[in-house]
């Protein structure tokens, strides 16, 4: 084994902090006892802060592809239309699944290097005179493009065409990291997953309703039995699930919630927005092309990079991993060993980004990958001041 520690810098899962860890190393209780109902009510009621919500925020004991299926199932009917809009890879991804599921999608196209735009949905949405469309269905931040969608002008685009549909939002990889306000946007269904910006192992996955949501769901005839929300709704209301949760997540839920309180999620976003900057100057620097080719699309969470024509990614990152023990994501189907992509989220700071972007450049010249040098110090001319300079910028 290699000395020190790996560096993973994927895009998600991320790096756990020691604190959750200790949370999570603790025995697991009675999930029907009454000390559960204080986890559960901390965890629940935690849960609607970091969406940005009063109403309800449901927590599965599942990835977030199950978030999905939640989100779907819930509010939908079989053979109803969905809206769909292609931002990329987990776009793709919940479109199959919605037509796993009976529904009928209609997938806006996109070229994987920005995010949805409002006006194409509007466009399509004053077609539907007769409402068929029940649910518009858009990736926040995508996770295999690094593109960040405009969830606010999505919203006005949706009341502007005077239409009814749900509207549904995942931000998996864009949670308690870049801003997200599912109350203000107006967004019905929210799904995320607790890997990413929450700091936590896989295996907890989120679906946050509005009111309009859950009057959905009475009438929905898709079948549901495991992610039924009114079979969660009774036993939430005082703490408690209506099969076993994930218990040991939940405590370290809690604790993430904790340290995203202590540092503020506006200093949360704050630091991502920084990072992300620093990262693309890294890039630019070398020489390289950032995939997201709208610079007000780009993600605070990740960077996806692409390789100079002839140069694979998938052997950039290899020779990354075997000299330098640091993970790289990888290009996702239509941008398969065409990118690599740099995961800048979660627990991380300056240093842990420097140390990332000299890996980079050395397994560049160690790939034979064409590129310049000094990507690490255009880095740190934007991070200039440190933590110290946000903090003084956020007063």
């Amino acid at each position: 084994m290699p000395a020190g520690r790996h560096f993973l810098q994927i895009p998600g899962p991320s790096n756990v902090p020691d604190r959750i860890l200790r949370a999570m190393d603790y025995p697991t209780m009675d999930h029907r006892g009454p000390a559960f109902a204080e986890v559960g009510r901390a965890a629940l009621e935690g849960a609607k802060w970091v969406f940005g919500t009063e109403n309800r925020v449901i927590i599965y004991p599942s990835s977030g592809t199950g978030a999905w299926e939640a989100a779907l199932v819930n509010t939908l009917s079989p053979g109803d239309t969905v809206l769909m809009y292609e931002t990329g890879h987990f776009a793709t991804l919940w479109k199959k699944l919605a037509e796993r599921l009976g529904l009928k999608p209609v997938f806006i196209e996109g070229d994987w290097r920005r995010g949805a735009d409002p006006d194409a949905i509007a466009a399509r949405l004053k077609e539907d005179e007769a409402h068929e469309i029940k649910a518009v269905c858009v990736v926040h931040n995508e996770t295999s493009t690094g593109a960040v969608s405009p969830i606010a002008a999505i919203r006005r685009a949706i009341d502007a065409a005077g239409h009814p549909a749900l509207f549904m939002v995942d931000t998996i990889s864009g949670l308690a990291s870049i801003d997200y306000r599912h109350d203000e946007w107006g967004v019905d269904v929210t799904v995320s997953g607790s890997q990413k910006g929450l700091m936590l192992p896989p295996g907890l996955s989120f679906n946050a309703v509005s009111e309009k949501a859950v009057a959905a769901s009475k009438t929905a005839g898709l079948p549901k039995a495991y992610w039924a929300w009114d079979d969660m709704m009774g036993p939430n209301d005082t703490g408690y699930f209506p099969y076993t949760p994930a218990t040991n997540l939940l405590y370290g839920l809690n604790e993430a919630i904790a340290m995203l309180r202590e540092e503020g999620l506006e200093n949360v976003f704050a630091r991502h927005t920084r990072h992300g900057e620093a990262a693309r100057a890294a890039v630019e620097a070398w020489g390289l092309e950032v995939l997201c080719a709208r610079p007000e699309d780009r993600s605070g969470v990740l960077t996806a990079v692409m390789m100079p024509e002839g140069h694979s990614a998938d052997r950039f990152r290899a020779i990354a991993l075997e000299n330098y023990d640091i993970s790289f994501g990888n290009g996702l189907s239509k941008v398969a060993d065409r990118v690599f992509r740099i995961g800048h989220l979660g627990d991380f700071n300056d240093l842990m980004l420097c140390g990332t972007l000299a890996g980079v450049e050395m397994a560049l010249s160690d790939a034979g990958v064409p590129h310049r040098k000094g990507g690490v110090q255009a880095a740190m001319q934007v991070l200039g001041g440190g933590q110290s300079a946000l903090r003084a910028a956020a007063e």
